[in-house]
């Protein structure tokens, strides 16, 4: 069973940063779309962002950009997600996913196109 491992939440106070991480041992991530989503209490999950393979183009949400920033090391076969200028509406569970299907984002992304997701890792957010 493909595990994916996110890491890099924790609480932080409004205004502050984190920088989470999605590795995928296993899977060649470089070669699909990933996405970070999130979920928040008692709401469904959406998307936050998506960095395709071929051409590294970003999708963000309208809510996180300007504050989030996706990125890839290929050599680590990782995803980061940079999370700054944090709000309390940030706090959710964040999921990294990849999308086996595409090389591509679309945008905004299919969430059910996604097709191997992570555990999560709680990101909160509060004073």
């Amino acid at each position: 069973q493909l595990q994916f491992v996110e890491s890099g939440g924790g609480l932080v106070q409004p205004g502050g940063s984190l920088r989470l991480s999605c590795a995928a041992p296993g899977l060649f991530l470089n070669d699909y779309a990933v996405g970070w989503f999130r979920q928040a209490p008692g709401k469904e999950r959406e998307v936050v962002s998506c960095i395709s393979s071929s051409d590294g183009s970003r999708y963000y949400a309208d809510s996180v950009k300007g504050r989030f920033t996706i990125s890839r090391d290929n050599a680590k076969n990782t995803v980061f997600l940079q999370i700054n200028s944090l709000k309390p509406e940030d706090t959710a569970v964040y999921y990294c996913a990849a999308n086996t299907m595409r090389r591509l984002c679309a945008f905004p992304p299919i969430q059910h196109e996604y097709n191997y997701w992570g555990q999560g890792t709680q990101v909160t957010v509060s004073s």
